[in-house]
């Protein structure tokens, strides 16, 4: 195997992570695997070195990238503060790629996953949503001002340090701290046997697998250049498709779909983590165009994979004790709120 240069994954133990360091050591990248504890994963070639480092020291950072890397991937990048850490070691670095994130995105109103819960809040975007489309402004406030943030001062060093851009959709598959398929591998679990769904089961939230955002990350690392690119599966499934797939997945029979046009009913009643009033589907041609990206799975040949890893996490514990992460974003009562659910099937069957 020829070798490719040297890199460095910081962020190495999660989700993304773990499958940028296995797609980049497979593709003959040196790679040094950095992350809080210096873990190790099975699937890495031996010669990976692990290095136990805190992100937010920036000491660390420097002597991690030591002499220098022809590549560094972040993971974790969060805000103008990581920007300025990895800028200050431009003249260390060969280029970086950095996830982002979709949720960036605003529509022509100003509306964002930042106002989905608001009146009139849920942001419509075009269809499919390219990287062009305009983004909230950069800050300090949350999550997505933050990644803005974070684009905005990288890209302004382009000249310095070559940056790719991946903004990720809902990340999907093994090792994920807000895995959303949990939501119908439990019930599956649990013995439900109805999936009611809002917006008529047909909410589309684009989702891309931990693989294909691996190999994008390969592809951008072998090929640098400042740039935004979105990352996304090839196909965005509808909720209720979802809710079919993992029924197959598991070997369950199929459940009996039930859908509500519109919002939720109640609360706990047909919100998924998926449930979007309006479809988000990435343009995925600016990827084809720079990297020569092809996915590398589909949303459905992956779910099996997903769906033994999130069987096995769950085996004889607690949701909420398996993906605490998880368990913050939504409470069991929305998440899984099974007496709430069952009052509003009685009294859809009562009113006929």
């Amino acid at each position: 195997m020829t070798t490719s240069g040297s890199a460095v994954v910081v962020g190495a133990s999660g989700q993304i992570g773990r499958a940028a360091v296995r797609a980049l050591a497979r593709d003959g990248w040196r790679v040094r695997a950095a992350s809080r504890r210096g873990g190790r994963d099975g699937s890495w070639p031996r010669d990976v070195r692990t290095v136990a480092m805190d992100r937010e020291d920036d000491q660390a950072l420097a002597a991690l990238v030591g002499d220098g890397c022809d590549v560094l991937v972040d993971c974790v990048a969060y805000g103008a503060a990581h920007a300025r850490q990895l800028t200050a070691l431009a003249d260390r670095i060969g280029s970086a790629v950095v996830i982002s994130s979709g949720a960036v995105y605003e529509d022509g109103h100003g509306r964002s996953f930042r106002t989905q819960d608001e009146p009139d809040g849920s942001p419509v975007y075009p269809v499919p949503l390219g990287e062009s489309q305009r983004t909230v402004p950069p800050g300090d406030d949350d999550y997505t001002t933050r990644k803005v943030a974070l684009e905005r001062a990288l890209l302004a060093a382009g000249d310095r340090l070559p940056v790719t851009l991946l903004r990720a959709g809902a990340v999907h598959g093994p090792y994920s701290v807000l895995p959303r398929e949990l939501y119908f591998v439990k019930r599956v679990l649990d013995g439900r046997r109805v999936r009611v769904l809002a917006h008529g089961g047909r909410s589309r939230f684009q989702p891309t697998h931990v693989d294909n955002l691996a190999e994008q990350i390969r592809l951008a690392a072998g090929r640098p250049g400042s740039r935004v690119l979105n990352s996304g599966d090839p196909q965005a499934p509808t909720v209720a498709e979802i809710a079919v797939a993992v029924d197959a997945a598991m070997g369950a029979p199929a459940s009996e779909i039930v859908t509500v046009e519109g919002a939720p009913p109640s609360s706990g009643v047909g919100e998924t983590p998926w449930s979007l009033r309006h479809p988000m589907v990435y343009d995925m041609a600016a990827a084809e165009r720079e990297l020569g990206y092809r996915a590398v799975t589909t949303y459905e040949d992956s779910l099996p994979g997903t769906v033994a890893w999130l069987v096995d996490r769950i085996k004889g514990r607690d949701w909420q004790e398996a993906f605490p992460t998880m368990a913050s974003y939504y409470p069991e009562e929305k998440l899984f709120g099974y007496a709430a659910e069952d009052r509003w099937l009685a009294g859809r069957d009562e009113r006929g």
